[in-house]
Order: C-alpha cells, then structure tokens, then sequence
C-alpha cells in the first residue's frame, strides 16, 4: 500500500476525534477516507467496477448504521435540517443547489470528450515463454515439462477425476471473478481490466502447452515480457498464493471442462 495516503487519511480521522467531530461529518470523513484508500491507496490500480462495488457496500454499511438508532438518525439529520432551514446558511444553501448539478454536468462533459487514441504499440497476445521457470524453489523446464496429473486420466481415472475436482475448487476461489463462470473471460472484474482476462472456451488453449499456462499462471502480469504489454490487469502471480500441484490441477480442470486438450510435443522436441 501506498503508506503516504493511509497516514493522511488516519491524520485526518485523529482531528476529527480531536475536534470531537458530529456523526454526520464522521460518516462523511469514512465515506471519503475509503473512497481514497481504495482509489489511491494501493501500489496495483484496482479496477473503476471493483471501487464502485466496493463503495456501493461502504455506502449501505453507513447508512445502516447511521439510522440503526433515534439518536443516531437525529444526530444526522438535525445539522442538516439546520443547514436547509436557518436563514445564515441561505447563501451556502444556494449555493449547494447550484454546484450539485454543475458538477454532475461537468463529469458527464468531460466524460463525453475524452478523445479516442490508437494503441501505443501492438501487442503479443501469447509472448514467447522462457525455457525455464522456478516456482517454490524448484526449477520446470518448460520444454520438457508436463502436467504432473495428466498420465493419471488413462492409467487411474478415479484419482484423474480427483483432481480435476480440485482444480475445479482453485478455479472457482481464485479465477472465477476475472475469466467467469463460463471460463470464457466475463467475470464480474472484466470491465475494469485491459487486456481483458483470457477466454477458455475460444479454443486458444489448445494451441498452447499445459507448461506455457504453469507459466502465464505462476508469474501472472507481472511475469509478463515486454512484449506481452501494455499490461493494466489484475492477473497475480499465483505462485505467491497456490502451491505448485494445485497450478497443475487448475489447468487440468481448465482443459477438461472446455473438452481440449493441450498441444501435444511436437516430434524433435525434448523428451
């Protein structure tokens, strides 16, 4: 997290307990102290969706708790009829009137007129992989390497079956949100990602090895080569967050459930 912006926020919640602030300004200060946090706080950018779900939540919680007493609801309410009724607020009071809806038409004018720019540079969609990686100390040579499960779908299909449950687990605790429940990359995130998470069922996997998806997997974004970018999206490197085999049981679930199958070897590759 950004440390700057959480000690300006917390700096700014001490005086208001210094100043032993109304209710309505303290729900005021959360409002806006989270908004902050979540739009300024964090070294990864999160998605414009993600912060307006988020802030959606904060703003029931407050109003929830703002209204879950008669005191509380007088507490907010009665600076507010003071600020609407006493005469000395009159000027402020029209003013407010004018500003809200000036505001509002400000944001849509510049939203309208944000001009439409061409890629920086082009992209490559599936970047060249390194041919060797090292995930939890162990090095996996992406050359060689295979599915550590795979063999087990002709030799065991019970256990096979087993894992691709546990991968189906991974996927739907971790993935779901960004390449969606379809696996065809409309999760609930997708808007506020660019590029947009990978789609599954497009038929693009089979044209990969399973070791190519350990790779994109584990190093995430910021694994990617330069040019694999411009890269603005959530992907992380779930080597930090997964252990090894349940990578390997995500991308078995991830070809069964689409029916492909990964690019086999082709003859004169490493065996």
């Amino acid at each position: 997290m950004k440390i700057l912006v959480v000690v300006a926020v917390l700096v700014v919640f001490g005086v208001l307990r210094l100043r032993r602030a109304s209710l309505l300004a303290w729900a005021g200060a959360w409002w806006v102290g989270l908004y902050v946090l979540l739009r300024f706080g964090f070294t990864a950018p999160i998605p414009s969706s993600v912060v307006t779900i988020y802030m959606g939540i904060v703003t029931l919680a407050i109003l929830a708790y703002v209204t879950s007493s008669e005191e509380r609801r007088g507490d907010v309410s009665g600076p507010l009829v003071r600020f609407m009724t006493e005469r000395r607020y009159t000027p402020l009071l029209g003013a407010t009137i004018v500003a809200i809806p000036a505001l509002a038409a400000a944001n849509v004018y510049v939203q309208m007129n944000v001009p439409l720019q061409p890629p920086l540079f082009s992209r490559t969609v599936h970047p060249a992989s390194p041919s060797e990686i090292t995930v939890h100390d162990a090095k996996i040579n992406l050359d060689t390497a295979e599915n550590t499960f795979l063999h087990l779908e002709r030799s065991n299909a019970a256990e096979y079956r087993q894992h691709v449950e546990n991968g189906r687990r991974v996927y739907y605790r971790n993935c779901v949100f960004c390449h969606g429940d379809n696996l065809s990359g409309n999760g609930m995130f997708v808007h506020g990602l660019d590029p947009i998470p990978t789609n599954f069922t497009d038929g693009s996997i089979a044209g990969l090895r399973d070791s190519f998806l350990l790779w994109r997997i584990s190093k995430g974004g910021p694994g990617l080569p330069e040019e694999g970018g411009p890269w603005d999206t959530a992907m992380p490197a779930w080597e930090k967050i997964l252990k090894e085999e349940e990578m390997w049981e995500a991308i078995l679930f991830l070809y069964d459930f689409t029916g492909q199958k990964p690019r086999a070897r082709e003859a004169g590759e490493h065996k």
